[in-house]
């Protein structure tokens, strides 16, 4: 993967997620409602579920994803520490291509404000 420009990535993601939105608002919807339920705190914290949000999309090589998730892991008040923490876990379960993932994970994390 060449150098990311993370907060344009995401601007250039959002800008593309608005127009599908539109063309499927139930859809839609119903996944906003289902990813606020999800991150929604309850036994763990917003911040963990953001972090296995996070792993999740390291190991499934999922560029919007790193994005969108260490933005809001950040948000959350997540550490640089621990966002390294959950790549070395995503590393665990994911084999090398998660290595590779994972650098582009923290390069996010440190990008996104």
């Amino acid at each position: 993967m060449a150098a990311t420009n993370w907060a344009e990535f995401t601007d250039q993601t959002n800008a593309r997620m608005a127009e599908l939105r539109k063309s499927m608002p139930e859809a839609s919807k119903g996944f906003a409602e289902l990813a606020r339920a999800a991150i929604a705190p309850g036994a763990l914290d917003s911040k963990t579920k953001e972090l296995i949000a996070l792993a999740i999309g390291i190991t499934a090589r999922c560029d919007g994803c790193l994005a969108f998730h260490a933005k809001a892991a950040k948000k959350y008040g997540a550490t640089r520490q621990e966002v390294i923490e959950t790549i070395a876990v995503a590393l665990y379960m994911g084999g090398g291509p998660s290595m590779i993932y994972g650098g582009e994970a923290l390069s996010a994390f440190d990008a996104l404000t």
